[in-house]
């Protein structure tokens, strides 16, 4: 009788004590995305990585508007090294916002749809970051191979402000051939 007075008052506090966690904010996403502007080829700087890609070399996503409003996504990379074996990926895009074009769905098995939020895009279109609410995973993401170290940096610091642990990032390694 006794432990279970002590044991009802501990099993209470510690449910008000979880209930007190202060929940993430939402993040926020570009104002908007021209999606056809967006499409193309995207070669990923970093990430957090999904278990897929814990050992991608070469990793670039590839975005295409299909007619029906969907998007084929196409994400490609070899597995453990340069040399590795090549890997491809085929998720489904759903464009979720319609009105700024900036938060989708991807669909890697069907029913399923994981969280895609457009969170940076510069105005040229050639640097943009993807993230999810849950902070669990995040993709920086170039039209090139490497981005200028200070738009890294800048983007880092958004990363930590917005709550991602960049313990867990991984800098995408990226050979490519000399383009003339």
């Amino acid at each position: 009788m006794i432990s279970k007075l002590i044991l009802f008052p501990c099993l209470c506090g510690i449910v008000f004590l979880s209930g007190c966690a202060t929940p993430r904010p939402a993040l926020k996403t570009v104002e908007r995305v021209d999606l056809p502007r967006f499409m193309g080829a995207w070669y990923v700087i970093a990430a957090i990585p999904t278990f897929i890609e814990t050992e991608a070399y070469n990793g670039i996503e590839t975005y295409r508007l299909e007619a029906d409003g969907t998007i084929d996504t196409v994400f490609t990379f070899n597995q453990g090294s340069f040399d590795g074996p090549a890997k491809r990926h085929n998720p489904r895009g759903f464009v979720v916002d319609p009105v700024n074009n900036s938060t989708w769905a991807m669909q890697f098995l069907w029913p399923f749809k994981a969280e895609f939020l457009i969170t940076h895009l510069n105005a040229d279109y050639t640097q943009t970051v993807i993230g999810r609410n849950k902070r669990d995973y995040v993709w920086i993401m170039a039209r090139t191979p490497e981005i200028p170290a200070a738009d890294y940096q800048r983007i880092l610091t958004t990363l930590t402000a917005q709550g991602y642990d960049l313990s867990k990032l991984r800098k995408v390694p990226q050979r490519w051939p000399a383009q003339k």
